[in-house]
């Protein structure tokens, strides 16, 4: 039987479904983050900004109040980048990024050849013996040991930290102040099926898939990726360029002309980067330097009309301010929308 073939615009509004931004969903910040796959929050508030859009009736208090109670967790996970996502689920999805991030240190990083980062590790969990300390702190004192600046980039990758609240809050955007991670979730991280379920979160999130976007989204090589692929039962498609996606059983595939409502999204929201992004067009090429670029410390948030990115948005002087990239067919719709989110920042 011939594989179905899936045109851009279905492609993306499965990507738009699953990432809840076709309707908003009735779940709390933890499954919310579970579902999507985590959120990439290098800029924390981005973080809440992506859960009002993808649920209903969110409250900022809800999401901090999920991190300080430790449901939902920070820290440097795929891609070496900072996710939220739930406290279940970190330490198998750490586990299965820790081999390829390491070898990302020791392939890129000059000083780290002359670096022993498990003695590293060991000096940093002294420093923590006595509670969680910021960044700048624990980078002085590798400093005053003799170490570069490397080791802190390092010791992220051989000690398993978390960025704890409220640091990395809506009221305290840097995500600064690092814990040991088995002393704020209360255990280690121990072996487990990791890879296959940071498969089937991209894919739930994100898909369907080629191989090479799994790859991207986790930091893996495509021999990787292909391994822990052949654990999985999937389906498979192709996309308009005859390219193979994989996908889970039964995951979300509205039709190409499913309506798309307006939705806001805060900076370095995943839904625009890697592969999936370019495959369905979300963020049409010749706007993505306005969003991404390297002049820029950190990226734009947008806004998306019928399911691609319109314009950019600011918060100034007290209200959400939509900056379309060309005029608007329904401005009135990009207006209300602007309105609800500048009353979700008050």
């Amino acid at each position: 039987m011939a594989e179905r073939v899936l045109s851009r615009d279905q492609q993306l509004r499965a990507l738009l479904a699953r990432q809840l931004l076709l309707e908003r969903a009735d779940l709390d910040p933890v499954r919310a983050v579970e579902r999507v796959g985590g959120l990439q929050t290098q800029y924390s508030p981005s973080g809440y900004v992506g859960l009002w859009s993808r649920t209903a009736g969110l409250r900022r208090t809800d999401l901090t109040d999920a991190l300080t109670s430790r449901r939902v967790v920070q820290g440097w996970m795929m891609r070496c980048t900072i996710h939220m996502v739930s406290a279940a689920d970190w330490a198998p999805l750490t586990e299965a990024v820790r081999e390829p991030r390491r070898t990302w240190f020791l392939r890129t990083v000059p000083e780290a050849r002359s670096l022993d980062m498990p003695a590293v590790a060991d000096r940093v969990r002294g420093y923590l013996a006595d509670g969680p300390l910021k960044q700048a702190e624990i980078v002085a004192r590798l400093a005053a040991d003799g170490l570069p600046k490397a080791a802190w980039t390092g010791v992220q990758l051989w000690l398993d930290l978390v960025r704890v609240p409220p640091a990395g809050t809506w009221g305290s955007p840097r995500a600064h102040v690092y814990e040991l991670a088995e002393r704020w979730l209360g255990r280690r991280a121990a072996p487990v099926a990791g890879r296959e379920l940071l498969v089937r979160r991209y894919l739930r999130g994100f898909g369907p898939a080629t191989p090479a976007d799994v790859a991207r989204y986790a930091g893996w090589t495509i021999t990787e990726t292909k391994e822990a692929l052949a654990g999985i039962t999937l389906r498979e498609f192709r996309g308009e360029e005859g390219e193979r996606l994989v996908d889970l059983p039964r995951a979300p595939l509205p039709p190409a002309d499913a309506p798309v409502p307006v939705r806001f999204l805060g900076a370095w929201d995943a839904v625009l980067l890697l592969g999936h992004a370019s495959r369905t067009g979300i963020l049409p090429a010749e706007h993505r330097d306005k969003v991404f670029h390297v002049r820029m410390p950190q990226s734009t948030p947008t806004f998306l009309v019928d399911g691609r990115v319109a314009g950019t948005w600011r918060f100034v002087d007290g209200e959400v301010r939509p900056v379309p990239f060309a005029p608007l067919a329904d401005p009135e719709a990009v207006a209300a929308e602007a309105a609800r989110l500048t009353d979700f920042h008050s």
